[in-house]
């Protein structure tokens, strides 16, 4: 018998060097119903509990039902190629997603051909494939495009304790980013019995971040305000400290005033022009000075990106008065709205299912005094925004604003509203059609244009026909480039992370608008739930929205903001970035397709950076000061901690954690 079992398991290992040497087109064991000899296919395996969005199609096995629950009928198995080969098992892993097995140091060897599926047209699509060893990258495909001829790994796994295999976008969004690794196996060693397990991971404590609150008064960001003359001008001062504060400014411009107790300016700018406003905030425990800029002229609105707070990503369709009135408490006691957070806008389902028979926009039941709820954010010292559409319904398909376009402009006119998101949703134009596109949104600004209040425009009609390239032709303040976001990696790294080259495209009064956020308690339509997003991919989160100068609309239930999401979003130092008055976005400056550095120049002769590990182990992220246009010895602060981390010549190197962010300022402030 010890002889039989070592011929047995000399002949598995002498056809595993066989597999592992051929040729990739010469490998029909990878492609058949049975795996190698000692070999487990990863599609059999018990998937059910991962994520959802992980695998991109149905596999195999339990995990073909929904996440937690039982696989239903059996459906047709679906079909995988790569090369003109199909493959009887895959893992088709989604863009931007990663999972993890637990070998015991009882494998010798993983093995896949890796792919975009041959259904994607040739050139479309971009991925990268890789495969880390008990945290150490082993295989790394680079970036494989549709049509691609596929590519063979094979990595050793002797003693290995845990497999993670990883695919993350090429940086231009995941459409036709159908990855497969076809014939996923591992093979066991000569024996074993046990086969790869599942690994979930555990719950990642926060990692220390600074405090958003101080008790020391410091003024904060925004630092510049723009307005039409002779418009209703609200803006509230963004200043925090220990209460009760007091505020004074020298040099306000003819036409505003300022309210000593709330800092919060009002009235109505007698003439155009920019004028700077000193400003001085005092408490109990000293005061802050500094300056301001208060812009007045013909589209002067958004100077910095709006900072606030939109309904949809808390309350989906569920939205009411009083939940919108408990968030804008909840932005004033967190301390938010003294962090500059000055927008609370109300997305879809406020509208009544009929005109009344004047055609004018009513609100529905849940709203049944839309003023008296736009006076009392006012009273805070907030500003509010409201939703409508182009098309004849929103997206759940209440009454748009088509043909009525500038009746319902001037209803949120009369309601007080500064602020309009304006949805494509059921309009009927052609999205291959430029002229189509700009149609609907040239015909409100008009609208807008006419009206005795200001509106800051949001344009939203998801990216189509490259709107970032003529957003601000027509008139917007903001555009969307993606779809709608979700509270997971795969959804808020896609949006992020494929931003490149639209940077020169934004700035003062023009925004690049990749959605609102997802930290905080989030639930849409199903009820308020803490977001998925790790502790580290929230900071991820917030930093590449504030490098790439995004507007941050905060989607979570702010009366039940946590403390720590409070300092997620309240940390002056990242907001400064955001809000940075030069106005320039960031760019990605440095990638391998697992590890990137983006960076924006700020007003005060810095740089921003971000060190982002979009892997899914720890990795050491370097920027290097020549790519952000610097040189020799440099002071780096960190902004998440609000700490100086020292001087460094050259480059500044750290370990980042699995999709988290080192976000730092590279260089001494100008006098």
């Amino acid at each position: 018998m010890k002889t039989s079992r070592n011929v047995t398991g000399f002949v598995a290992l002498l056809a595993l060097w066989m597999i592992s040497m051929a040729p990739a087109q010469d490998l029909p064991v990878l492609t058949g119903p049975e795996p190698p000899p000692n070999g487990v296919w990863l599609d059999s395996l018990d998937l059910g509990k991962l994520p959802a969005g992980t695998i991109r199609r149905p596999g195999r096995g339990r995990g073909a039902g929904a996440p937690g629950q039982p696989a239903a009928t059996p459906a047709p198995p679906p079909t995988f190629a790569l090369g003109g080969v199909t493959y009887a098992h895959a893992l088709p892993l989604a863009s931007d997603a990663y999972l993890s097995f637990d070998l015991q140091g009882k494998a010798v060897r993983f093995m896949a051909m890796v792919g975009i599926d041959d259904s994607v047209r040739a050139g479309q699509g971009s991925v990268i494939f890789g495969v880390w060893v008990d945290g150490r990258k082993a295989a790394d495909s680079q970036i494989m495009k549709g049509g691609d001829a596929p590519k063979f790994l094979s990595v050793d796994l002797t003693g290995a304790r845990r497999l993670t295999l990883a695919v993350n976008d090429g940086n231009d969004g995941t459409g036709s980013d159908s990855a497969d690794w076809g014939g996923a196996v591992v093979i066991m060693a000569a024996g074993v019995q046990e086969k790869p397990e599942l690994i979930i991971p555990a719950p990642e404590p926060p990692p220390p971040i600074a405090s958003s609150r101080s008790a020391v008064p410091q003024l904060n960001y925004p630092r510049i305000t723009g307005a039409t003359p002779g418009r209703p001008f609200l803006f509230m001062i963004p200043a925090s400290g220990e209460e009760p504060l007091s505020f004074s400014a020298r040099n306000l411009p003819a036409g505003l005033v300022l309210d000593p107790r709330t800092g919060v300016i009002s009235g109505a700018l007698k003439q155009a022009g920019r004028t700077d406003v000193t400003v001085t905030v005092t408490g109990p425990k000293g005061k802050a000075t500094g300056r301001f800029a208060i812009v007045g002229g013909e589209r002067t609105l958004a100077l910095t990106p709006p900072l606030g707070w939109n309904s949809w990503n808390a309350w989906g369709n569920t939205v009411t008065a009083e939940r919108v009135r408990l968030s804008a408490d909840g932005m004033v006691k967190s301390g938010l709205a003294r962090q500059g957070y000055g927008y609370i806008c109300i997305d879809d389902v406020w509208m009544a299912r009929n005109r009344d028979a004047g055609g004018e926009i009513m609100t529905n039941e849940r709203f049944p005094d839309m003023k008296g709820l736009v006076d009392y954010i006012h009273g805070l010292g907030l500003k509010a925004g409201i939703y409508s559409s182009p098309g004849p319904a929103t997206c759940q398909g209440w009454p748009g604003s088509f043909q009525h376009e500038e009746q319902d402009a001037r209803t949120w006119a009369k309601w007080g509203f500064d602020y309009i998101k304006y949805d494509w949703c059921s309009y009927k134009g052609d999205r291959n059609n430029l002229d189509d596109l700009k149609k609907p949104y040239i015909l409100m600004r008009s609208v807008l244009d006419r009206l005795d209040r200001d509106f800051v425009y949001s344009i939203c009609q998801y990216g189509w026909g490259s709107v970032w390239e003529w957003g601000q032709e027509v008139g917007g303040n903001l555009w969307r480039m993606t779809g709608d976001i979700r509270d997971s990696w795969p959804s808020m790294a896609a949006i992020g992370f494929q931003q490149t080259g639209r940077e020169k495209y934004a700035g003062p009064g023009h925004w690049n608008d990749t959605d609102m956020l997802v930290v905080g308690m989030v639930g849409w339509s199903q009820g308020s739930r803490p977001t998925n997003l790790t502790p580290n991919e929230q900071l991820t989160h917030i930093a590449l929205w504030a490098l790439q100068a995004a507007p941050m609309l905060i989607g979570a239930d702010l009366s039940r903001i946590d403390e720590w999401t409070t300092n997620v979003l309240g940390n002056r130092e990242v907001l400064a970035v955001n809000q940075d008055v030069l106005g320039r976005p960031a760019g990605r400056l440095a990638s391998d397709g697992w590890v990137d550095v983006w960076a924006r120049p700020l007003s005060d002769g810095t740089m921003a950076a971000g060190l982002f590990n979009r892997s899914p182990e720890s990795a050491t992220v370097t920027a290097n000061f020549t790519d952000l246009g610097l040189s020799g010895s440099q002071p780096v602060r960190d902004l998440w901690l609000q700490k100086d981390l020292g001087r460094f010549s050259n480059a500044f190197s750290t370990t980042v954690p699995r999709h988290g962010v080192v976000f730092v300022k590279i260089g001494r402030p100008k006098p």
